[in-house]
């Protein structure tokens, strides 16, 4: 497995189009704000505009050296350059590894402690839980910051939780023991992404310093 710093989780800003900014203009500011990951969630892009935009993001973050991922398309990775893909539990983790091959980080979404093991042995280098119900992914079940416990008690691998995080809460998530919070909407749909993405770093990093992490 490639592994992955969990420093790099720390801020992870998954892209969307939904509120008035293309996946590209997200990334961007999200990159100037500090954040230490971006993932290219774009479902709604044709292969040949998802690789467009894949491309051009994994140049920027080479550049700022900032973990690219895309989300859902393991060969999308590879085909743009990415540094690594996402899955969740409807697709093949199996597959997922054997397309990124060793050198790629894969994360994995889990959705109970007791996944931890088998997303292990499927070769995951992060966990990607859910904790509050969102807008942005409907169909993810949240666990709260339980789950957050759970799944970080079973598991060595670095924990990013995801699902109605901002500013406000990502020190609670921190503090149940993950290594970072995944946003959308937070920077996506706010009035100043930049300062968004900066204020969730500092936040973030303090909570880190307080459990000496």
């Amino acid at each position: 497995m490639a592994g992955v710093d969990p420093r790099a989780l720390r801020v992870y800003v998954v892209t969307s189009a939904r509120f008035g900014r293309s996946h590209r203009d997200v990334a961007m500011a999200a990159l100037e704000g500090g954040a230490g990951a971006i993932q290219l969630r774009a479902p709604d892009l044709p292969d040949d505009e998802l690789i467009a935009v894949g491309s051009a993001l994994a140049r920027a973050c080479a550049v700022a050296d900032v973990l690219f991922v895309v989300n859902d398309r393991p060969e999308i990775a590879v085909t743009v350059g990415a540094g690594g893909a996402h899955v969740g539990r409807g697709d093949d983790p199996s597959e997922a590894r054997r397309l990124l091959g060793p050198d790629r980080v894969l994360g994995m979404s889990v959705d109970a402690a007791s996944r931890t093991r088998e997303a292990e042995d499927l070769g995951a280098d992060y966990l990607g839980v859910t904790v509050w119900a969102t807008p942005t992914k409907p169909e993810a079940v949240p666990g709260g910051l339980a789950l957050v416990r759970a799944v970080s008690a079973n598991s060595a691998l670095p924990i990013v939780g995801i699902g109605g995080i901002d500013a406000t809460n990502a020190a609670s998530v921190i503090d149940a023991g993950a290594a970072g919070v995944a946003v959308i909407s937070a920077v996506a749909a706010a009035p100043d992404p930049i300062e968004a993405t900066r204020e969730l770093v500092r936040v973030v990093d303090r909570a880190l310093e307080r459990r000496g992490g």
